[in-house]
């Protein structure tokens, strides 16, 4: 059985009134794919920011704790933290200037870089988001002459440049067409050998596809968490059952 890479316990997230997490306990095991799935305010985008402390920028509050690596996330600097859990959010945000300004920018303010060095992290980043072949000869154009699809994937490979240890993905192929679809869903495919992912998304045959085993959440709870197969063939509970066959949500 494979190590747990984060471990979360009885954790609940308030935005002043509202409870957008009540009482979650739950693993993120270390090299998975890790689907959350759930209707629109079923806590899935809170779990994310909770896990990597954005839910700060938000003055939200929150009881019960989050490890990594055994660590309480309380006890590690933010900006460790977030470099460590990098957040993928559903529309891509490209920074202005060229596709290697954007890729390059981080890792410059953590550490320096000789220019070969330079050149090689962002290459090696671009190769696992599975974007170089596209726009290895295009370094020095702006990022915003990319398609939508290929702003993701370079949102993906600038996350990577950061050498985090999990990458979250919120909704992270909402609006692209069928093709850059797949192409993140391979992307995604292959960076569990290397990363743990968390992955958030409204589509549950995405869910169905790439990940190892998936989490139903609903009204800031969660229902159950199991194998992939196990959720979408015989759930234990039948709220889960309805969801995926589209009886709500």
């Amino acid at each position: 059985m494979t190590d747990p890479k984060i471990i979360i316990d009885d954790l609940s997230l308030y935005y002043d009134s509202c409870h957008a997490l009540n009482d979650i306990s739950m693993d993120v095991k270390k090299n998975e794919i890790l689907g959350v799935i759930g209707p629109a305010n079923s806590g899935k985008s809170s779990l994310l920011r909770a896990i990597n402390r954005l839910y700060e920028i938000d003055n939200a509050r929150i009881s019960g704790t989050v490890l990594l690596d055994g660590v309480d996330i309380m006890k590690i600097k933010v900006n460790d933290l977030r470099r460590r859990v990098g957040l993928i959010f559903a529309t891509p945000v490209v920074l202005p200037g060229t596709i290697y300004k954007n890729l390059s920018y981080g890792p410059r303010l953590h550490k320096r870089y000789t220019g070969h060095q330079m050149d090689d992290v962002v290459g090696r980043a671009l190769m696992a988001a599975n974007l170089w072949d596209e726009v290895k000869d295009r370094l020095k154009d702006s990022a915003s002459t990319l398609s939508g699809g290929q702003q993701q994937r370079l949102c993906i490979a600038r996350t990577l440049a950061m050498d985090p240890e999990v990458i979250m993905m919120d909704e992270p192929c909402s609006g692209l067409d069928p093709i850059s679809t797949a192409k993140i869903e391979a992307t995604m495919l292959q960076l569990k050998h290397d990363y743990t992912v968390i992955l958030v998304t409204n589509n549950t045959k995405q869910a169905a596809r790439v990940a190892d085993r998936t989490a139903f959440f609903l009204s800031g709870e969660l229902i159950e968490l199991d194998v992939t197969t196990k959720i979408f063939t015989n759930p234990h509970d039948t709220r889960t059952d309805e969801y995926i066959r589209g009886k709500f949500g």
